[in-house]
């Protein structure tokens, strides 16, 4: 299975606003340039994180981006399938009749066994990404990433957010 890039630049981006303080935002651009990503190809990601509600938009010269819930609510899955789509990775087209002998439907009775096989992965693979949630990754990261990344990322953070005067998520000040 591939996943698009547009999923590890929206994992990235939530991550990284899980560790604004309190309800402060970070802009568009701040981000894509903390991950070396053109600005327009990121703010098609950030639009449909906000779709979803994973991310919110504040408009306005202090605006920006910011989550739009606690990273504690927010699994890996939730946002694979804002960017990726609800559809499973693997859609049998059932080519199994579509050979030079065509049989009759009752043939075909019993599900496809590949389709069978490929479904069962996507309900595993979904499942290990509802568990991991988003506070999981960030707090991983803090305990076990390299501490001269973390600095620079944490620098990087306090650098480009934006406080906001009020908030729909109080939130105690965090750090990545």
């Amino acid at each position: 299975m591939k996943l698009g890039e547009g999923v590890e630049a929206a994992i990235h981006c939530a991550a990284t606003l899980a560790s604004v303080d309190g309800n402060s935002t970070m802009p568009g651009a701040a981000l894509a340039e903390s991950f070396g990503l053109s600005p327009s190809y990121l703010l098609k990601h950030l639009n449909m994180l906000c779709a979803a509600r994973i991310l919110e938009s504040i408009s306005g010269p202090a605006g920006g981006y910011r989550l739009a819930r606690p990273a504690e609510s927010i699994t890996l899955l939730d946002i694979v399938l804002a960017i990726e789509g609800r559809e499973p990775a693997f859609r049998c087209g059932e080519i199994r009749r579509n050979g030079p002998v065509k049989l009759d439907a009752s043939a075909y009775v019993k599900p496809c066994g590949i389709n069978a096989a490929m479904l069962k992965a996507e309900r595993a693979y979904r499942a290990a990404l509802a568990e991991t949630k988003l506070s999981d990754i960030v707090a991983d990261y803090a305990a076990e990433g390299d501490p001269r990344s973390f600095a620079a990322s944490c620098a990087f953070v306090a650098r480009h957010q934006r406080p906001q005067k009020s908030s729909s998520i109080p939130q105690p000040p965090k750090h990545m």
